[in-house]
């Protein structure tokens, strides 16, 4: 994954009024932390932040220039406001050159399973460890022919090299189905309605 440079300012205020005034100016309170140090309180650029995350996903490797200085970090939480659908806020985290990570990469299905068949994918990310500055955008498993009744397992996927795989390797990442037919559909929409009386009206009182 490529890195990304930003330019980002310190914050020197903080508080919920402080905030509301550094979003008004299009800018996200963040806070950079890790390594030991001492946690630094930044403004991004909302913009560009968001067309990264968009571009890029959350794994990005960001290059931050902040006051004639460099740091390489990635986004550890972004914290969205429930309703106006804004960042609200940002923690970064400091990696370092040649350090490893634990990210979650998104799963991705390329290929169409065998005709009949009915794909659920039961997870869309798995963990693993990776070079900081080779976070893959993605594991793709191809379904591709698959015939009814297999089952993908975490320790199946190919992950890109000098990556490790934290998540359980037992978990089940997709399972292949027989479609169920038009018959067996009608059956299970007749099973639901029997036993069902309808309410009857009330009779009037004399």
């Amino acid at each position: 994954m490529s890195e990304v440079r930003l330019s980002v300012e310190p914050r020197t205020e903080f508080g919920k009024g402080a905030a509301r005034r550094t979003r008004r100016a299009g800018k996200i309170p963040a806070v950079l932390y890790g390594h030991g140090s001492d946690p630094r309180h930044l403004s991004l650029p909302a913009l560009e932040f968001a067309r990264v995350v968009r571009e890029n996903g959350r794994n990005a490797v960001l290059t931050l220039d902040v006051a004639s200085e460099t740091e390489l970090a990635l986004t550890k939480t972004i914290v969205v406001h429930p309703l106006k659908n804004y960042i609200e806020h940002v923690d970064l985290l400091v990696v370092k050159r040649g350090e490893k990570v634990t990210v979650d990469v998104p799963v991705v299905l390329t290929g169409d399973a065998a005709p009949g068949t009915l794909v659920n994918q039961d997870i869309d990310t798995i963990q693993v460890e990776v070079d900081a500055l080779n976070i893959p955008e993605q594991v793709e498993v191809s379904i591709e022919g698959i015939q009814a009744g297999t089952h993908i397992f975490a320790s199946q996927v190919t992950l890109p090299t000098g990556s490790t795989l934290l998540t359980d390797p037992e978990y089940l990442v997709v399972a292949v189905n027989e479609a169920p037919s038009e018959a067996s559909m009608e059956s299970d929409v007749d099973a639901e309605g029997a036993g069902v009386v309808e309410d009857q009206p009330e009779t009037p009182a004399e």
